[in-house]
């Protein structure tokens, strides 16, 4: 396994590992064939910052299996360590309006910092011990699509997770792009033309269902209605 902390770039292919987690051993990609995954890690068990993200992507597990998509963890803290964290949160952990949360994903133990290091979740001049809050989204091949980085100090937002998670679901299904801050339902943006000569028929006559702001430009109704 790598032990550099040099993290997998967009477009490749996820580092592989075999990992010791609250459900048992997990192999990555092999144990989530054809799914997608969202992982990210946390600097501490029994952190409060933490707790609220932990709280919050368990509350929306289904959300994400029904768009395919599995959720894992980890942080550089033992499994017995994850179990009584976990555990504290269903039993005691109230936090706007969640209450007797369980976290049923796999949260990995990562005390020899390998999968950390594999994934470049721990930045030295942030702290030597603990991964920092990154998020690496994997499509069913395991090519990592995006990579969202947060400070130690500052909780991740999980509705932003999954609208990006949706974004690329509808890239990918009907070869479009999103605008800024597009939500389910939005116009999207149809791939601008490779020629003159199109360009110009984009302009000129534009299609029935499009909007053309200018040659590069053109929108359209969400396919499916973003659904």
């Amino acid at each position: 396994m790598c032990n550099e902390s040099r993290m997998p770039l967009i477009g490749e292919k996820a580092p592989e590992f075999v990992a010791e987690t609250t459900q048992g051993t997990v192999h990555f990609p092999q144990d989530f064939k054809g799914k997608w995954v969202i992982f990210f890690s946390h600097p501490a068990d029994f952190t409060p910052v933490c707790t609220t993200e932990f709280m919050t992507f368990a509350s929306m597990a289904d959300e994400f299996d029904k768009l395919n998509c599995k959720l894992l963890g980890l942080s550089i803290d033992s499994t017995y360590s994850h179990i009584a964290w976990l555990r504290t949160i269903k039993e005691k952990i109230q936090y706007k309006g969640m209450k007797g949360i369980e976290v049923n994903f796999p949260v990995i133990s990562d005390l020899t910092m390998e999968v950390s290091k594999a994934f470049g979740m721990l930045q030295p001049a942030a702290s030597s011990t603990q991964a920092v809050r990154a998020v690496f989204i994997m499509d069913p091949k395991a090519i990592v699509r995006a990579i969202l980085y947060y400070p130690l100090s500052n909780g991740r937002n999980m509705d932003e997770v999954k609208r990006l998670l949706i974004a690329m679901q509808h890239s990918d299904e009907h070869g479009i792009a999103t605008p800024a801050n597009w939500q389910i339902g939005d116009d999207v943006i149809v791939p601008p033309p490779g020629s003159c000569g199109s360009a110009k028929e984009r302009v000129e006559k534009p299609a029935s269902d499009t909007k053309v702001l200018d040659w590069f430009i053109a929108l359209k109704k969400c396919p499916h209605g973003g659904k």
